[in-house]
């Protein structure tokens, strides 16, 4: 009988001590769990941080030498985007705000974009050169300033090229598919309601009115003789008008010169040094870190999902 219990006891003893280690184990995995959970997080935070520009350009110190304050506009010109208006006109504030600026330069590398951000970025600079005139604003292209991009440049005070830049496209285009064949032939039935006559503007889904047509072709006339008067104003007496200019063909930086549509050759360092008698550049371009340009990317998508089909108009 003592033996039994004896027996009972020591078994109930050893599963005890099992049903301790296994809670014990659990803590310790738990623990462990938990610090290498900590630990990427710590390594992704790190990470971002190494990614991201988290100083202010406006905040850096000054020399007393001076400098070129530089401001890049590259890609497309778009709501939201790098070379979008916020952006830009965050950088150029930043820039005519430090007083030991020589000068700006305006380093330009875009095919175009939304008229009404490169018309923002155009007002903004002239805005700023009123407030600060003894300021002299330069633009420096590089591979190509087309369209809106160069909307963007002839805000400048002078205009600087590589011989083979591609310089120009001053016209304006609005872009979209026409599925009516498609669905057609797939025996697709397109059912749009709307409110007011002229509520389906060109959708890509149903065949095109002449009245709609006609009115898209004139906000594309408009906006282009928008353009048009820009670059007047911008170039002055300086631009040599032909009957291809305003086309939206490009020219080579060369060619661009004898336009008028440019001034001379000159690369940003060379502009500093020659312009501005500064050899040092410094880079006020304002520029998202990684956790921005994600959400920002996310929220574009979206957008662009609702948007669909829908017809831009751009300066591209």
């Amino acid at each position: 009988m003592e033996s039994g219990k004896r027996e009972e006891n020591w078994e109930r003893s050893v599963l005890e001590r099992l049903a301790f280690e296994s809670l014990a184990e659990q803590r310790r995995r738990r623990r462990w769990g938990i610090f290498f959970k900590l630990l990427g997080f710590a390594y992704l935070s790190f990470l971002i941080y190494l990614a991201g520009d988290w100083s202010d350009p406006s905040e850096k110190l000054s020399d007393g030498k001076g400098y070129a304050a530089m401001v890049s506009i590259d890609g497309v010109i778009e709501a939201g985007g790098e070379a979008g208006a916020e952006q830009v006109i965050a950088s150029l504030q930043s820039a005519f705000a430090d007083r030991s600026a020589r000068g700006v330069v305006l380093r330009v590398n875009s095919p175009g974009g939304s008229p009404v951000q490169a018309g923002m970025i155009n007002d903004e600079v002239a805005r700023l050169r009123l407030k600060r005139p003894d300021l002299k604003v330069v633009a420096v292209i590089e591979d190509v300033c087309a369209s809106g991009g160069y909307y963007v440049a002839v805000a400048a005070d002078n205009i600087y090229v590589d011989k083979a830049s591609l310089v120009g496209s001053i016209g304006v285009l609005m872009d979209s598919f026409g599925f009516v064949g498609t669905m057609e032939k797939l025996g697709v039935e397109r059912r749009l309601l709307s409110a007011g006559e002229s509520k389906g503007f060109l959708d890509p889904f149903s065949p095109q009115r002449p009245d709609h047509l006609a009115h898209a072709r004139g906000l594309l006339g408009e906006i282009h003789q928008q353009f048009i008067e820009v670059v007047r104003k911008g170039r002055g007496a300086r631009l040599k008008e032909v009957p291809e200019m305003f086309s939206g063909l490009v020219w080579t930086g060369e060619r661009s010169i004898a336009l008028g549509l440019a001034d001379d050759y000159g690369t940003v360092e060379s502009v500093a040094r020659d312009v501005f008698q500064v050899e040092e550049v410094r880079d006020f371009t304002h520029r998202r870190n990684l956790a921005e340009r994600f959400a920002q990317r996310f929220g574009a998508d979206v957008a662009e999902s609702m948007m669909g089909a829908l017809a831009r108009i751009s300066l591209r």
